[in-house]
């Protein structure tokens, strides 16, 4: 299978801090992959350069075969990359349903004029993207608080505006950054199977950064594993589970 997102030796420093060292691997089309590892082992600055918040020090970058190592994040949006994050980016204060309209307008246009007189595109244009992010918000289970400030949202709903918010960029890679931090078991599972849905009705590249092992080991294809800003493990989740690397990273190495 082609590979939609590849990593090779990929390098980033920070001074003389190396976030990230010699990492490559790659996520195939239409998979569901998972990147774990203990805290501050380099998972969400793996996401930042290929988002290109960050520019990479080494190595090479490639989107469906096309290197992105010198791309701007506005650039890796219009390849069709999004990304949730770690952090939510919520506009607290706009509703719920203006959250996704505004970055559901990426993909319309109107010109300035037509923007500030209403008149023209504007209307037909408005009445589109309102329609698409009420379709994404009932595919989320939120089309019934679409008029409530985006703030005020139980902590697990505002994840999952972040991921409807996503999808209304139309993305062919989904980057997900630890969607069910916070989220008690319930609200986990839940999750975990909105996640396959999305995969599934969207036909979804996707790739998860997770500390719930048992959210990546149920719903992930492969899982790559690294430690330190380097791989020390890929494969499917019943090799990464009881891989001797792997367990050392996260329980440490006996005296």
């Amino acid at each position: 299978m082609d590979a939609c997102l590849e990593l090779k030796g990929v390098n980033k420093s920070f001074g003389g801090i190396h976030a990230v060292r010699d990492m490559s691997f790659s996520v195939a089309e239409g998979e569901l992959a998972g990147l774990i590892g203990p805290n501050g082992a380099g998972k969400t600055t793996i996401f930042n350069l290929v988002t290109g918040v960050y520019d990479v020090t080494g190595g090479e970058m490639e989107y469906k075969g096309a290197n992105i190592n010198r791309l701007k994040t506005y650039q890796v949006v219009a390849l069709g990359i999004a990304r949730t994050f770690q952090n939510l980016r919520l506009f607290a204060a706009s509703s719920v349903l203006e959250n996704v309209m505004t970055a559901a307008q990426y993909h319309h246009r109107y010109s300035f004029f037509e923007a500030v007189s209403h008149l023209g595109r504007w209307r037909g244009t408005e009445r589109a993207i309102r329609d698409e992010s009420m379709g994404l918000l009932e595919r989320v289970g939120l089309a019934d608080r679409a008029g409530q400030p985006a703030g005020t949202l139980p902590y697990g709903l505002q994840r999952r505006l972040e991921i409807a918010r996503a999808l209304s960029l139309k993305p062919s890679l989904l980057l997900l950054d630890e969607p069910a931090a916070g989220m008690n078991a319930e609200e986990v599972s839940t999750l975990n199977d909105l996640i396959v849905k999305i995969h599934e009705d969207f036909k979804l590249t996707i790739l998860l950064i997770e500390h719930h092992m048992d959210m990546v080991m149920r719903i992930c294809h492969r899982v790559v594993c690294m430690n330190f800003g380097a791989l020390i493990a890929e494969g499917p989740p019943r090799d990464i589970q009881g891989h001797p690397e792997v367990l050392k990273a996260y329980l440490g190495e006996e005296e």
